[in-house]
This record gives structure tokens, C-alpha cells and sequence, in this order.
């Protein structure tokens, strides 16, 4: 069987659209009719190999995965073949394409696919590390717990990035909301009010004809920064879309003084993690370093765990690997070192993992706290610089009549 969407007019000329299990297009039509639905449109679901259409390429969100591994982990683990738990999972689910998405994995398990196998046919939802810990969970026979633990994992990350998120967003609507308020009292206010200074043909100020001169570039050609500043960044895109230029940029970030100790804390951590639960779950550490590369952003530090992994491959100490590197905390490294010793890896490198994330997160709370302080001494030096322009011209003319 396959999994075929659909649109259909019910009873009332509605529009329905929706997903279902048949051997051919002709039995889906039937059922419509069955249904006392009248068919527009059906269409076999579209896999990676057969491309296009319904934009399975597309990522699904980590709730969404999280929620759909958690069902499937749970119906396993109650002894239901793993065709039974896709079918029950898809009629579990509200939304069309991921219906769709896990009938077609059902169909190509039914033709007698492993699920890793019949996961590869989505990789966008579906990233390597989730078919890897799959294949090892289904050849160990434990394919139940792995899918706990990658319900689990999915959660924490989304959870670490939904924090993260959180913590910077005060910030960035303070330093938005503080550059349009500086922009509009330049751009509006300052030069009404200077207007009647410079009529009055008296000498101003240094510090108000500077005020003066900086509202008129930014009235005049305020929109010119603006869009140099759209195009910089559409530039920058553009350019990193180059690998050495892309590697180069990285490892100038990581150099920055703040930001590049919390770029690389985040990709350590996220190293860290994914290793872990990779090793629990029965793959082998050489295809797990391999896998746990594609997680880290910043290109630097992934080429030195792709050095790290092929020393590991030829037979050396997962330590002496990543601390040639030079890119691992030693906290970080001690810790792998003691796991490997006493053969508890993949928990030291958990454990490592969420010590790596709560540092960060102590790092982001102390950027947040300085932040908030700084946007408001910077608003009240702006604030307190046009009012002295404005006033310093006053208290002159009023000495000058005096």
C-alpha cells in the first residue's frame, strides 16, 4: 500500500483535504465516493527520490519530531509492530504533511525497509543523527528505549534553544526600540527646534552645530544607511556561501572576545550531547564522531573534530584527539578522559553536555544583565547631549539680552 493526498468537495461544495493508505489512485477515488466525498485531486506521495511537490525537504519542527518520536516510542515499547505504530501515529496527527510523510515511511516499511531505511527517504525531517540512533536501536533490538531517549533529546535541545532565544530578545527589542527613538528625535525633532537658533543668526555652539550637522546626514541620507546596511547583509550571506570564506569568517568570530567563548560553549555542548546519545544508543564512536561533526555550526571547530575523529579512527584516545584540537574546555576534556577509563563514555559526555549548557546559560544571563544597563546610560548620554545642544543656545541669547 501507498499514501496518496487528496482533494475532494463534500455534500456542501466544501473543499477536503487529508491522506490515505490505498493500492492505487482508482481505490482512493472509491473511497472518497465511499465517503460521499467527490475526488478533484489525488496524488501519490512524493519521497526524495522521486522529488518535488509537497515540500517534505522542509524541516519539521523540533516539537513536531519530539511529539511524533515520543508516540512511536511509546506504541513500540506496548509490543505493536513498528507498520501498526506509523499507522497509528499518522491518525494521531492534525497536520496533512505529516500524515503524509509517515504513511510513506509506513509504505516503504510494508515493502520490507528497516525504518532507518525508510526515514532516508525524508533526510530534511529526518536529519542523520536520528536514522543513526534508529539503525543502531533497530539492529540492537531495543528500538523502544532509543526512541525515548531520541524524544528526550529532541526536547532538551529545543528547550536549551527556546531559553536562549528568550533571553536575548529583551535586548535586541531594547537596542531596536532605542535606535528608531535616537533616529526619529535626529531625524524630526532636533531640527525643528534648531531651526529657530539658526534663523536667529546668533554664533551657536560647537556642541549644536554638531548636533545639527549629524540630524541633517541622518534626515538626509538616513535611508541611504539604511539600505547599505540591508545590502551588507545580503553581501555577507552571499559571500559565506563559500566554504573557505565561510571558514575564515568562523574562526574570526571565534577569536571576538565574548562571543567567541559563547560560540564555542554552544557548539561544544551541542557536540557533547549528540555524542552521547549516539554511544548509548550502540553506534559505533567512529561513525558517531562523523555524525556529531554535522551538528556543530561553526566550520573551525567542526574540522577539528573531522581531525579528531580520523585519529580516533586509527586508533587513538578520544582525549588526546579533541585536546590536539584546542578547541574543548579542559573541564570538558577531563571529564571524557575519566568516562573512557571507566568505561561510562556516553554518561560523562551527557553529564559534560548539560555542565557545558548551564555555563552557557550563565554566560547569556550575565551578556543580558550588562546589556540592560548599557542601552540605558547610552539613551540617557544621547538624551542628555540633545537637550545641552538645545539649551546651551538658550542660556546664551538669555545673557546676551541680560
Amino acid at each position: 500500500m501507498a499514501a496518496f493526498e487528496y482533494i475532494a468537495l463534500d455534500a456542501k461544495g466544501r473543499q477536503q483535504k487529508g491522506v490515505l493508505e490505498a493500492d492505487s489512485p482508482r481505490q482512493v477515488r472509491q473511497m472518497l465516493r465511499d465517503r460521499q466525498l467527490a475526488p478533484l485531486e489525488v496524488k501519490a506521495t512524493r519521497t526524495r527520490e522521486q522529488g518535488g511537490g509537497l515540500g517534505f525537504g522542509r524541516n519539521l519542527s523540533a516539537r513536531d519530531l519530539a511529539l511524533v518520536t515520543r508516540q512511536l516510542a511509546t506504541l513500540v515499547q506496548a509490543a505493536l509492530p513498528i507498520e501498526e505504530a506509523l499507522g497509528a501515529a499518522a491518525a494521531q496527527s492534525t497536520t496533512p504533511r505529516i500524515q503524509a510523510m509517515l504513511l510513506a515511511v509506513r509504505a516503504k516499511v510494508l515493502e520490507g525497509h528497516t525504518l532507518a531505511d525508510a526515514l532516508k527517504e525524508f533526510p530534511g525531517a529526518f536529519p542523520d543523527l536520528y536514522r543513526a540512533t534508529v539503525s543502531a536501536g533497530e539492529h540492537a533490538g531495543h528500538l523502544g528505549p532509543v526512541l525515548e531517549q531520541l524524544a528526550d533529546y529532541t526536547e532538551q535541545r529545543q528547550q536549551s534553544k527556546q531559553k536562549i532565544q528568550l533571553a536575548l530578545l529583551y535586548p535586541v527589542i531594547l537596542m531596536i526600540t532605542s535606535l528608531i527613538i535616537v533616529g526619529f528625535l535626529l531625524g524630526f525633532v532636533v531640527p525643528d527646534v534648531v531651526r529657530v537658533f539658526v534663523d536667529s543668526g546668533q554664533t551657536l555652539p560647537a556642541l549644536t552645530r554638531g548636533l545639527i550637522a549629524v540630524s541633517e546626514l541622518v534626515k538626509g541620507w538616513g535611508w541611504l544607511f539604511i539600505i547599505l546596511s540591508i545590502a551588507g547583509v545580503i553581501g555577507l550571506r552571499a559571500a559565506l556561501k563559500d566554504e573557505g570564506r565561510r571558514r575564515r569568517w568562523h574562526g574570526f568570530l571565534l577569536k571576538l572576545p565574548m562571543m567567541g567563548r559563547m560560540m564555542r560553549a554552544t557548539d561544544t555542548a551541542r557536540f557533547a550531547s549528540t555524542l552521547a546519545i549516539l554511544t548509548r544508543s550502540g553506534v559505533p564512536l567512529v561513525e558517531a564522531l562523523a555524525i556529531s561533526a554535522e551538528v556543530i555550526s561553526n566550520r573551525v571547530i567542526r574540522g577539528e573534530v573531522v581531525i579528531a575523529a580520523q585519529k580516533v579512527r586509527e586508533g587513538g584516545s578520544l582525549t588526546r584527539a579533541l585536546d590536539a584540537s584546542g578547541q574543548f574546555p579542559p573541564m570538558m576534556l577531563h571529564m571524557i578522559a575519566s568516562g573512557e577509563r571507566s568505561g561510562e563514555l556516553d554518561s560523562m559526555l551527557a553529564r559534560t553536555a548539560r555542565n557545558q549548557e548551564n555555563d552557557l546559560a550563565a554566560q547569556i544571563s550575565l551578556l543580558v544583565g550588562l546589556f540592560e544597563p548599557f542601552m540605558l546610560v547610552f539613551m540617557g548620554v544621547v538624551v542628555l547631549v540633545i537637550v545641552l545642544a538645545i539649551l546651551m543656545p538658550i542660556l546664551s541669547l538669555n545673557q546676551l539680552v541680560g
